[in-house]
């Protein structure tokens, strides 16, 4: 419940007689103003990381949203899902998170049979606010986005890619606004979108090229292009997400004897890197490391010296001499030196 102030009596009666108040007229206030209340303080005690009273106020938030809105209601739902990403996200739970976001989806066809039996009836709901087809789409697409997250954590890829093209098709299906509505409106809800299914379909493309059958590599390579497009497009090529994509992309190009493509990528991606992480950072440390390890492998000894010597600098900047990725490195150059 809320925090009872600390009271400032000299009597011990007194100061009990005034909790037992202060308890008291909170359990006067009605479901609709506590659940505004927990909602708030959830949102305050993620902010300050206590996650555990996050948690906490989540679950209360879950009941009295039941209590306030009915058992198939959307917000229940909604409810239920964030409740799903905070054991996941901060806890790291997954058996909870996958427990909530299955009552969740289990609601969904409710609220789907509320809100679009007749025509007449959506309109009606869209008219008070008691329903919102861009909310239920919303709410849809966490929770899959929610379990595909679970399942490739529990090493289940076969539910986690299932998630991931339910995800997919929600954007595909969301991604058609009504001919009357504005270019700023069109604008707003393509850019979330755009980025969202950047992250789905580098998800994607992770889940297949771990899939040990041959077939699933041309899957792969697509959704790495699809993801690096929608993220380019959405954050731009500078942005984390995107570098990170890429270099997920190089990886799998190296697996499928792609050397050439793959060092052409990397080379291209030193300058934003260095502009996103620092000239001595750890990403810049390791492009390099990976440029000149293939060229080694080519038998370009001359430029993997060069290439080896850039990455010594900043690792031992970073980690100093002894560290084991420095001395592997340093070993590297040592022999490229002969």
């Amino acid at each position: 419940m809320a925090k009872t102030p600390p009271c400032s009596s000299d009597s011990p009666a007194e100061c009990s007689e005034s909790v037992v108040s202060l308890r008291g007229s909170f359990m006067m206030v009605p479901p609709e103003e506590k659940l505004k209340h927990f909602n708030s303080r959830a949102q305050a005690h993620e902010d300050n990381q206590e996650f555990d009273a996050c948690i906490q106020d989540l679950v209360r938030c879950v009941a009295l949203t039941r209590l306030v809105y009915g058992e198939g209601h959307l917000k229940v739902a909604q409810a239920h899902a964030r409740l799903a990403k905070a054991y996941f996200q901060l806890k790291g739970w997954g058996l909870q998170a996958l427990e909530h976001s299955a009552l969740a989806r289990e609601l969904l066809p409710v609220c789907s049979s509320i809100s679009s039996c007749r025509e007449e009836v959506l309109k009606d709901l869209h008219q008070h606010s008691a329903i919102d087809e861009e909310d239920e789409m919303k709410t849809a697409l966490e929770i899959s986005t929610s379990l595909c997250r679970v399942y490739k954590r529990q090493n289940r890829p076969d539910e986690a890619l299932n998630q991931c093209e339910k995800s997919l098709q929600l954007l595909k299906d969301g991604d058609k606004p009504d001919k009357t509505c504005s270019a700023h409106a069109i604008a707003m809800r393509h850019s979330p979108g755009a980025l969202e299914e950047a992250q789905i379909s580098h998800s994607l493309a992770l889940i297949h090229s771990a899939a040990a059958e041959p077939h699933h590599n041309e899957s792969a390579g697509q959704y790495f292009e699809q993801s690096l497009s929608a993220y380019k497009n959405s954050v731009g090529p500078q942005d984390p997400a995107f570098l990170t994509a890429q270099d997920h992309f190089c990886r799998f190009l190296l697996l499928n004897d792609q050397q050439e493509r793959c060092v052409e990528i990397q080379r291209t991606s030193l300058t934003p890197k260095r502009f996103a992480f620092g000239d001595l950072s750890a990403e810049v440390a390791d492009t390099l490391q990976l440029i000149g390890s293939v060229e080694m492998s080519e038998g370009r000894m001359t430029q993997a010296h060069r290439t080896m010597k850039k990455c010594l600098e900043i690792q031992n900047w970073m980690c100093g001499p002894q560290h084991k990725k420095t001395k592997a490195t340093q070993k590297a150059v040592d022999m490229l030196a002969r």
